[in-house]
């Protein structure tokens, strides 16, 4: 993308200042131990701007120009595209039941949860595992979790509710890994990752972020952990283990640019320069309201918490993470590590804003920021 100034992004110069005001203050005040912010509009950048602290121990600004953050569970619109990359290849079909492709998967009544049902959180599964602490304190590897969430028993039939299931996604990791051969972090990083130029993405670090004179990994900037990781030092979020372990619900390492990058071809229908990454069908079915179509669902659910293919859509009467001056077409994501990505098509506006401050648990500084660029934009 072409980085320009404010007015050529149209946005109010005055009011941008404030955007970038109000992100130093919660740095200088330590609300916030660091940041990083990419907007875009009409397909023109702002660039990255970045505040705070590379370490938590550091006590003057020290965030490094090219700081990779931990994004949490925004990996999981991007698994959830290439999910959606194997249906539009024609290699799996969204109502196709999870067993087919993994057979053991389908006992304690989970015969029925479909690939549809693990895109939108309609799985009955869980969000994480009794034993996740135990699993995470003993760094078991990504198959642990995987066969955890085999063995469950789902807290309701599939398409009968609506709850947000992180182990769903550690499943959707297993089937790109039984239909292409390929880890889910190898994946996606030959579908979008190299071919959209986000040279500093990986789902998990990669031996070699640790090798060399000046290994990739100190550019990784340090969270403040949240109560339950105190103590945490071999498996919390700042640890080897969890940087490496690549979990397909939250485990994505990148930059707020690279990560404008990906909603950027999301907004273009998912095309980037003379690349078509994924089908214009593709990107207007992921970013719809797919609950609509599932009449057991709740009702209060379908109307006010929608769901499309991995992508949260616009929660009305709800400030958390995305603010409250977003259209009614914004679709996105949050992350538990103090991140958020959206789009808004009726503004063809996006932003990528990535901290190092656990949510608490609303995002009420991320929806903040949220409103403040939104009052930015010059119609």
């Amino acid at each position: 993308m072409t980085v320009s100034d404010p007015a050529e992004l149209g946005l109010h110069p005055e009011r941008w200042q404030n955007v970038l005001g109000e992100i130093q203050k919660y740095c200088d005040n330590d609300v916030v131990p660091a940041a990083g912010l990419c907007v875009a509009r009409h397909g023109v950048s702002s660039g990255t701007h970045l505040f705070g602290r590379q370490a938590l121990a550091d006590q003057s600004p020290t965030i490094r120009d090219d700081a990779i953050f931990l994004i949490a569970s925004i990996t999981k619109p991007i698994v959830a595209m290439g999910v959606m990359r194997l249906v539009e290849q024609g290699q799996l079909l969204l109502s196709d039941k999870l067993k087919e492709y993994i057979p053991e998967f389908g006992n304690n009544a989970k015969s029925g949860i479909t690939i549809r049902h693990l895109l939108t959180h309609t799985s009955g599964l869980p969000d994480m595992l009794m034993n996740n602490r135990e699993l995470r304190a003993n760094c078991a590897p990504l198959s642990e979790f995987v066969a955890g969430t085999i063995g469950v028993k789902p807290y309701f039939p599939p398409g009968r509710g609506m709850q947000y299931q992180s182990m769903g996604f550690a499943m959707l990791g297993e089937l790109i890994h039984r239909v292409t051969g390929l880890t889910c972090s190898q994946f996606l990083k030959q579908e979008f990752f190299d071919p959209l130029g986000m040279n500093d993405t990986e789902l998990g670090a990669p031996n070699e972020w640790f090798e060399g004179p000046t290994p990739k990994i100190h550019r990784i900037a340090e969270i403040r952990l949240p109560r339950q990781q105190l103590g945490a030092d071999d498996w919390g979020w700042n640890s080897r283990y969890w940087r490496r372990l690549g979990v397909p619900w939250g485990g994505v390492l990148s930059t707020p640019s690279d990560l404008a990058r990906f909603a950027q071809m999301m907004l273009d229908g998912g095309r980037a320069g003379d690349q078509q990454i994924l089908s214009a069908a593709t990107v207007n079915a992921s970013t719809k309201n797919q609950l609509m179509q599932m009449p057991e669902v709740p009702e209060t659910d379908r109307r006010c918490r929608p769901w499309g293919f991995g992508w949260r859509l616009h929660w009305p009467a709800h400030s958390a993470n995305f603010g409250d001056l977003l259209g009614p077409r914004t679709y996105g994501h949050w992350g538990a590590t103090g991140t958020v990505l959206w789009v808004d098509p009726d503004l063809n506006l996006l932003a990528v804003f990535l901290t190092t401050q656990p949510l608490e648990p609303h995002g009420k500084y991320l929806a903040r920021v949220s409103n403040l660029i939104a009052a930015a934009v010059v119609e």
